[in-house]
């Protein structure tokens, strides 16, 4: 199985060229915008839910943060090889999925799109022991899955806020 996932990930990377994949990375090139590039890409991930994803099913927005993560390994991994650096700063599509996760099944108010944001910002900077060890993770998994995990637990901060609270 683990086989498989290879040769598919290693196909689709070479279908993309560099720049269509940094691009994506790069979340539009979001990635490059001075100062804190992942706390810029989770703000816009904040205000695509806000303004655009009002209605959208848990399921959908679940499938749409499948596939970003999926094509966010792929193009993490283009990104590394050109740029030669294990976790390039300028990737930030895994601050798109991993606040996308922190928002989900959440009631659609700013409050908590705030509180999403600020959890999920203090949790992928200061990366508590399981957080950092998924940085371990060769190539774009490591990249993905840190920020997967802080969303996770974002998430379930904040739904243990809802039920109790």
């Amino acid at each position: 199985m683990k086989t498989g996932l290879l040769f598919v990930n290693s196909f689709l990377e070479l279908k993309l060229s560099n720049s269509i994949s940094n691009w994506i990375a790069t979340v539009f090139r979001i990635g490059y915008l001075p100062l804190a590039p992942g706390t810029w890409c989770s703000l816009f991930a904040v205000i695509i839910w806000y303004y655009f994803l009002i209605d959208i099913s848990i399921l959908h927005f679940s499938l749409i943060i499948l596939i970003v993560s999926i094509v966010g390994v792929i193009t993490s991994n283009v990104t590394i090889k050109s740029t030669g650096k294990n976790d390039p700063s300028e990737v930030v599509i895994d601050e798109l999925a991993g606040q996308w996760l922190a928002l989900i099944g959440l009631p659609h108010s700013f409050g908590f799109a705030i509180a999403s944001f600020v959890i999920f910002r203090i949790l992928d900077i200061a990366k508590p022991i399981p957080i950092r060890q998924l940085e371990q993770f060769p190539r774009g998994w490591g990249v993905m899955l840190d920020d997967i995990a802080a969303g996770i637990l974002t998430f379930g901060i904040l739904q243990i806020y809802i039920y109790f609270v």
